[in-house]
């Protein structure tokens, strides 16, 4: 795809890797900070110069019901399109300078993921959408290898990149930060009803989703709002999409906040349930979290943090009762 579009006779363009479709004047950057009008083009400072680069488990994405006990090699860089003041990874996401000792080309980070034998190549710690250009080259040559490709997203991405992941991108993990519009544009300056149009779309175009939602004790726990995400889910997403409920932890910005209490959670959990959802899980505290088969209730999948203690499955499908798990698993 191309990644701008001139904007009418002005030396302006716009940039079409998020939903901000920043105006971009000549010389400047757009609000991620990290793609720039350079006059003829908008370009990608961040293109091969990952700032976080990991082998993670596939669990810590978090992704359950895609490869599990798989190894995910994980790259991110500085930038991000939002401002969340809870950011857990602020140190790089809210960066605007850009270390270039090193270059990792595409082809490079892939064959490295390949000799560590990952399973996936993950786009994450910050904004992935901020550096499409450099993921989905990486992407491409992850897939001559054989290797699954991941996001870990905001879900702000353009219309136009999602339609361009389709076949490339084969799971997503967005965070749906909260059901409050006032609050995603005041303080995190995003837009809850694009997100959710996103999250359609993700789906639409058979790219597997899992949602996460971090708790934020005053900021998005109350019973209405919980019930919201979860309803949202269930009725727009399907009873089958997983929902990640993380626990938040003083960072950042509100470092006057207390830790998710266990009991915010539960009820999280239980507002899930009451929704219809099959697959909720409760993350960032330890807490057992078992893939539960939806049909007859069988344990197909037994996990203690992001470690796999028993995987059950049978070619995708719960032992006992021959239901498939709806994921991706080979």
């Amino acid at each position: 795809m191309v990644y701008f579009k001139e904007y009418e006779k002005s030396d302006k363009r716009i940039c079409l890797l998020c939903q901000h479709y920043c105006k971009i004047k000549e010389g400047k950057t757009g609000i991620c900070g990290v793609n720039k009008n350079v006059g003829d083009k908008i370009e990608c400072l961040v293109y091969g110069y990952p700032a976080a680069m990991n082998i993670d488990p596939i669990e810590k994405k978090p992704l359950y019901h895609f490869l599990p006990a798989s190894k995910s090699f994980s790259i991110g860089t500085v930038g991000c399109n939002f401002k969340c003041p809870f950011c857990q990874n602020w140190d790089i996401s809210q960066e605007k300078e850009i270390n270039k000792s090193d270059y990792y080309s595409a082809e490079l980070l892939a064959l490295l993921a390949s000799r560590k034998e990952c399973e996936s190549m993950a786009y994450t710690y910050n904004e992935p959408t901020i550096f499409y250009p450099f993921a989905k080259d990486v992407a491409l040559e992850a897939k001559k290898l054989g290797i699954k490709n991941v996001y870990v997203s905001n879900g702000f991405e353009s219309t136009e990149v999602i339609n361009d992941m389709k076949g490339i991108i084969d799971a997503v993990n967005i965070d749906l930060k909260s059901f409050n519009a006032s609050y995603y544009k005041k303080s995190l300056k995003g837009d809850l009803n694009k997100i959710l149009e996103n999250l359609k779309l993700f789906r639409k175009n058979d790219i597997w989703v899992e949602v996460t939602t971090l708790i934020v004790p005053t900021q998005n726990d109350s019973d209405k709002e919980l019930k919201q995400i979860a309803t949202f889910i269930a009725q727009e997403l399907g009873v089958n999409t997983p929902w990640h409920i993380s626990a938040f932890h003083p960072d950042y910005k509100l470092m006057n906040l207390p830790s998710t209490s266990f009991e915010i959670l539960k009820k999280a959990y239980d507002l899930g349930k009451e929704a219809g959802l099959n697959y909720v899980y409760i993350g960032n505290i330890g807490f057992e979290n078992p893939t539960k088969c939806s049909g007859c209730g069988e344990i197909l999948i037994e996990r203690e943090y992001f470690n796999v203690l028993e995987n059950n499955l049978v070619d995708g499908c719960c032992p006992k009762c021959k239901k498939e798990l709806e994921g991706i698993f080979s």
